[in-house]
């Protein structure tokens, strides 16, 4: 074993998304001499730079845009004619990011986190090589995020064909964007698409879009979704796609096999999932390797199977989300630093932050009810007080609960804020609420929340508004 003297840092972080940059920051909040290796110009990895934030400003922009265009605000009294200066919304997008790395890089020279600029990889088991630079590390954790899964066929060149990058950076809006994949980044940057005047077309290979959600959640989003405008074609595959100038054309088929078809798309959104992130590492110099589905394997701990070495968020088994990948880098530093850091991974909420947001959390009834006897509530957001004054009639609340005991094992929304509702049922669940402790929590008045009270009575037999 090398002499501590030996070492460069306490611990070496290679990658500065939600996981990694936090996993640093909190390192050296304990005291443990930490370095952050990014290869970006700016921190905050795919999630601050091209993927949850700047969706996020252009999402928000759009509902207004719609909003003032499809005759909402005038039913409400106020009588707009909406105009799309698209160059400025694009540029208060860029300016959320900004702010938002540039924040995460004060924080680095606040805590003390050094950061190396260029690409890490594996020299040994304690060792990498950044920008031509050897490092030393006691502690090394892989934090390296995710990256587009590519279609065989279908080739990104981010003008006509585009992956999630592309999607924020259109020039004009598209006559009509097809999207390849009906999960949360297609339906969430098609949104914003079709908002702004596209026609957008959603082919999905499964016979629904949203996949890992409840099934009532799933049948209910594509209706509103349909309402909205979108089209869909399910249970079908993309065979090819042949671009031609400032244009494509799609060929699809029944994913069971059948007669070929042709669409004809000015943009095509490439959004069928995320791969891991390892590519480039030289994992085989750690003594590293990856499962099937190109993951680092860890234990509860976030330990590879190398000392020394740990891995956390979108490159480890588990869901990719940021969140998810946030919670592990504070655990992880917790865990180099001798303390007791945890990630419960069954209550990690997922949000679509579409209009109106569909959020869950826990088991979906489908898997709720393949381990035992469950009890559902569910109450109708055009039941509730704040949702019919703002005129959001859609959604609804769903709460699952173990029969025997009561205890909240899912919960399931979609309202206008769902993502911010969720919060409070992975709370409960956190602390092994039942539907009971929820319908006996006083909820104030007029709020979305009051749902989750409403379905929660609803599990226990005792609805007052339905």
């Amino acid at each position: 074993m090398a002499d501590e003297q030996q070492y460069d840092y306490d611990v070496l972080v290679i990658g500065a998304g939600p996981g990694g940059y936090v996993a640093a920051i909190r390192a050296a909040q304990l005291g443990l001499k930490t370095a952050c290796a990014e290869s970006r110009e700016t921190l905050g990895g795919t999630c601050l730079n091209v993927g949850c934030i700047p969706s996020k400003a252009m999402l928000h922009a759009s509902e207004f845009f719609d909003a003032a265009s499809n005759g909402t605000m005038a039913k409400m009294g106020i009588k707009v004619t909406a105009e799309l200066d698209l160059d400025t919304m694009h540029g208060q997008r860029r300016d959320a990011v900004n702010q938002l790395t540039g924040g995460i890089e004060y924080l680095f020279k606040k805590n003390k986190v050094e950061w190396l600029k260029g690409r890490a990889s594996f020299t040994g088991k304690d060792s990498v090589e950044i920008d031509g630079k050897a490092v030393r590390a006691k502690n090394i954790v892989i934090a390296t995020g995710s990256s587009v899964t590519p279609l065989p066929g279908v080739t990104v060149d981010q003008k006509v064909i585009v992956d999630s990058t592309g999607a924020l950076e259109l020039s004009k809006v598209p006559q009509h964007l097809v999207v390849i994949g009906g999960g949360v980044i297609g339906l969430e940057l098609g949104s914003v698409w079709r908002r702004l005047g596209a026609k957008v077309t959603v082919v999905e290979y499964l016979d629904q879009i949203l996949p890992g959600f409840d099934g009532d959640v799933r049948k209910e989003a594509q209706k509103i979704f349909k309402k909205q405008g979108f089209e869909f074609k399910l249970s079908t595959k993309v065979t090819g796609v042949a671009v031609n100038g400032d244009a494509a054309t799609l060929t699809v088929e029944p994913a069971a096999g059948g007669e070929a078809q042709t669409i004809d798309a000015d943009v095509v959104l490439l959004a069928i999932g995320r791969k891991p992130n390892t590519d480039g590492l030289n994992l085989d110099a750690a003594g590293l390797s990856v499962n099937a589905r190109g993951q680092v394997e860890i234990d509860h701990d976030f330990a590879t199977s190398v000392p020394g070495i740990w891995a956390i968020g979108d490159v480890a088994p588990g869901l990719m989300l940021a969140h998810k990948a946030e919670d592990e880098g504070i655990a992880v530093a917790e865990n180099i630093a001798g303390l007791t850091g945890i990630v419960n991974h069954d209550i990690i909420p997922s949000v679509v932050y579409t209009l109106p947001e569909f959020a869950g959390v826990g088991l979906t009834e489908e898997a709720a009810k393949a381990k035992g006897e469950i009890k559902v509530g569910k109450f109708p957001m055009m039941a509730n007080s704040r949702a019919k004054t703002n005129h959001e009639p859609d959604g609804f609340v769903k709460i699952i609960a173990d029969a025997k005991t009561d205890r909240v094992v899912g919960v399931w929304a979609i309202a206008s804020v769902a993502g911010t509702m969720i919060a409070q049922a992975a709370q409960a669940m956190e602390f092994g609420a039942t539907s009971e402790d929820i319908a006996y929590t006083c909820h104030a008045h007029p709020t979305h929340s009051e749902a989750i009270k409403e379905a929660a009575m609803a599990v226990t037999g005792k609805p007052i508004h339905i």
